[in-house]
């Protein structure tokens, strides 16, 4: 997703959290989405949005190395 797009993304994530304390599934779906995975890929700090993984209950980010 271009920067601009993801910045926003990540404010409207912010946003949702402040308001909906782990609910990550909610925050999905008001994206259209099935979920939203927070991760750190080689230290920065992602969002991992699909449209047919299975939300898991939120957790500690893994740390995944690309």
């Amino acid at each position: 997703m271009p920067e601009a797009e993801a910045r926003a993304f990540w404010k409207r994530f912010s946003d949702y959290m402040e308001e909906h304390r782990g609910d990550l599934g909610g925050f999905a779906k008001s994206e259209g989405f099935v979920s939203v995975h927070p991760e750190s890929h080689n230290g920065v700090p992602t969002l991992v949005a699909s449209r047919t993984v299975p939300q898991k209950p939120y957790a500690s980010a893994p740390r995944r190395s690309t």
